[in-house]
């Protein structure tokens, strides 16, 4: 599929998927501004960017403050910014009962307001140059549950209704907004949720991956960055205009049972 280069602003790409994301995005020829709370590790992926040849500038920005956005954009001035890709989360996986009320206000803001304020920060921009992509990062918890991790099944689940109330709010212009919802991806952030269910289930980590992590998808095999990538480049495309508010599963069949 051969796309326009786009200019794609990503946030969390400090690690995990949105590192990997920017990384086989860059290599397909786009321009990707690396957005992550931790400037040092959006810079790593700068470098790794530049490193293969790609075109890539690396910015702190916490995605819970208004006014970092509100900066960042206002930094850009006419620059444009073709696809935002709301990547920026975390994990905590507890009991209910022992969830820190604290903690489950993180993971909210991070992964649902979070998404909600750059959205709205970008979406007169992209009115105004007639054209936009939005690519919300959901998960199969966007779909189905776990136990033990109520708030981030709660903000991944949340971000399937917002998308459909954009997808509305946006229909008369070349503006769309979709959801990719992939199984579990072999990054930093399940490294340690592998940790947290084993300790959590008091149970060797070796059969979290098994049992837990693998076994309900009928391929038992982990999602790849380049998947997902895979499938920004289509929702980018000319031919994906009428693709908006809707979710794309990547699951290994785990939702087919």
């Amino acid at each position: 599929m051969n796309n326009p280069k786009r200019n794609i602003l990503i946030t969390g790409t400090g690690s995990g998927l949105g590192r990997g994301l920017s990384l086989c995005l860059a290599q397909q020829g786009h321009s990707i501004l690396a957005t992550d709370i931790i400037l040092a590790g959006a810079q790593e992926t700068v470098a790794q960017i530049e490193a293969a040849g790609g075109k890539a500038a690396a910015t702190a920005m916490d995605v819970t403050s208004e006014e970092e956005i509100r900066r960042f954009l206002q930094n850009r001035g006419q620059q444009q910014i073709d696809t935002l890709i709301n990547n920026a989360g975390l994990q905590h996986v507890a009991k209910v009962e022992e969830f820190p009320p604290a903690k489950w206000d993180l993971l909210l803001d991070v992964m649902l307001k979070g998404t909600f304020l750059m959205t709205r920060a970008v979406l007169p921009g992209m009115r105004a140059q007639g054209f936009g992509r939005i690519i919300q990062i959901g998960s199969i918890h966007s779909l189905v549950a776990s136990p033990y991790k109520s708030a981030y099944v709660a903000a991944k689940h949340a971000l399937l209704g917002f998308a459909k109330a954009v997808a509305l709010e946006t229909a008369g212009v070349d503006i769309t907004i979709n959801t990719i919802c992939p199984a579990y991806i072999r990054t930093s952030l399940v490294e340690a949720q592998i940790q947290d269910q084993a300790r959590t289930r008091q149970i060797p980590e070796e059969e979290v991956i098994r049992h837990i992590m693998l076994q309900p998808m009928p391929k038992h095999a982990f999602i790849t960055c380049e998947e997902v990538a895979a499938a920004v480049e289509y929702l980018m495309s000319p031919l994906a205009r009428n693709v908006t508010g809707q979710s794309i599963t990547i699951d290994g069949g785990w939702t087919a049972q």
